[in-house]
């Protein structure tokens, strides 16, 4: 999984034409649609079968993939090891801010003082089989949907960002991103040199606007993730808007592939990890790398109405 740099704006380290183009990722060149590895944790009983998923993006041109050791307990980094190797130039994007807990309610706790953030890392290194995390993003519980902080897990972000910049200097990290994260937060650790953003956002949930222009002026990548809506029962979907469904239907595509095509063109920005356990899945999301949305379609789409909705899980 280490760099090489051989991979050029057009094409991946093999030649592979990039999926929805060429994005900008802490100075490295990467398809605009990568992978969100979480969800190869349904395949946690046929590994095999997971190491082929992760193969087979590498051949449909990814080279961004997004993970944490929180993802099924460590299994998921541990495909990834085995699944990629440094001849691939992939970026492995790893997360910080929370642990598992297999028998919580939720699979996962927060993990936001120093001590922990530095513990994550380095269980993130050992699980994905490196001296160096390409780029590791802070996860905070500023804003949702998802875990809020309370007692001793209420840190103040340039405590965080302190021991993330140590990291940095040691060499255990490349670069560092923020995920959940405000955009007075944001602010705030701009002198830090953040990469990239990971929040909710999708087209019927765009209350990060400003945040999002805000990063394409500062050359930082947007990496939504729920980019479809709908994580949780009260959350809109992109896929029960009448108006995806009316330019999905002109374009031959399914709902899901025009809100991520719109994702792609609204900000170049932009960065993409949809995830799945299925292969037939990954195909369709790679393919929304060739979805052409004229004027009209953009039109009918940036009309729907944003319906941000905050859900705690604490």
């Amino acid at each position: 999984m280490t760099s090489t740099g051989t991979s050029s704006s057009h094409v991946t380290a093999a030649g592979t034409p990039r999926p929805g183009g060429a994005g900008l990722l802490a100075g490295r060149t990467v398809s605009r649609i990568g992978y969100g590895a979480m969800q190869l944790e349904r395949l946690h009983t046929d590994r095999d079968a997971a190491v082929a998923l992760v193969r087979r993006a590498v051949e449909l041109g990814v080279d961004h993939f997004d993970t944490a050791q929180f993802y099924g307990d460590g299994f998921v980094n541990e495909v990834l090891r085995e699944a990629l190797s440094a001849t691939d130039d992939a970026v492995v994007v790893s997360k910080v801010g929370a642990d598992p807990d297999p028998g919580g309610s939720i699979p996962l706790r927060l993990a936001q003082r120093p001590e922990e953030l530095r513990a994550s890392v380095e269980d993130n290194l050992k699980s994905l089989g490196t001296d160096r995390l390409a780029v590791v993003n802070l996860r905070r519980a500023d804003t949702g949907p998802g875990l809020r902080a309370a007692g001793d897990q209420l840190v103040d972000l340039d405590d965080q960002l302190a021991v993330m910049t140590r990291m940095r200097d040691e060499g255990k990290i490349g670069a560092i991103g923020l995920s959940s994260v405000t955009a007075d937060g944001l602010r705030r650790a701009l002198p830090a040199g953040i990469v990239c953003v990971q929040n909710s956002y999708s087209l019927v949930s765009r209350g990060d606007e400003d945040m999002l222009a805000l990063c394409a002026a500062e050359g930082i990548a947007w990496v939504p993730y729920f980019p479809l809506g709908g994580a949780f029962p009260v959350m809109p979907k992109v896929a029960d808007e009448p108006a995806v469904h009316a330019v999905a239907q002109t374009l031959g595509a399914t709902p899901a592939q025009v809100g991520l095509a719109w994702l792609l063109h609204h900000a170049p920005n932009v960065l993409l990890i949809p995830g799945t356990a299925d292969a037939g899945h990954l195909d369709a999301n790679i393919a929304v790398g060739g979805l052409a949305l004229d004027e009209t379609s953009l039109a009918a789409l940036d009309a729907v109405q944003s319906r941000s909705v905050d859900v705690r899980l604490d």
